[in-house]
């Protein structure tokens, strides 16, 4: 009789223990990125101010990241980032009036999510602009 509840309490922690690990890969994806400075450019595109972005700001930089040629690389990390979001999105609406604190920390690594999001956007311009110029010097 242990065999099947040992199953089950697999099968009922796992998505458990992945959802954790995924949790904890995008907030160090975050964390890495806050440590990039964006370029001149790269503020002036995406409207970006300061060292922190809001999390509204997010989608307008997928759609903005959307226009440029992918250097190869990025697009994984983008697509967890992404999910991420969506994932806070998700908890926020659900928690928001029980938990304050929580709601606060949700919207702090939206924010992040944000600025990981102008981080390769950033790094896409300079792709473009790598491709454009080498396309000139031919």
């Amino acid at each position: 009789m242990i065999g099947p509840f040992v199953a089950t309490a697999i099968i009922a922690v796992s998505p458990l223990a992945f959802l954790q690990f995924f949790a904890w890969y995008c907030h160090s994806l975050i964390a890495k990125s806050r440590e990039v400075g964006l370029s001149e450019s790269a503020r002036e595109i995406s409207g970006v101010t300061r060292r922190t972005v809001r999390g509204d700001q997010f989608i307008r930089l997928r759609q903005l990241i959307a226009l440029f040629p992918e250097p190869g690389g990025d697009i994984y990390k983008l697509r967890a980032v992404s999910i991420y979001f969506g994932m806070l999105g998700f908890i926020h609406d659900q928690l928001s009036r029980a938990f304050p604190a929580a709601a606060k920390w949700i919207e702090l690594e939206r924010s992040g999510c944000a600025y990981a999001a102008a981080v390769v956007l950033d790094g896409r311009m300079t792709y473009s602009r790598t491709l454009i110029s080498r396309q000139l010097v031919s």
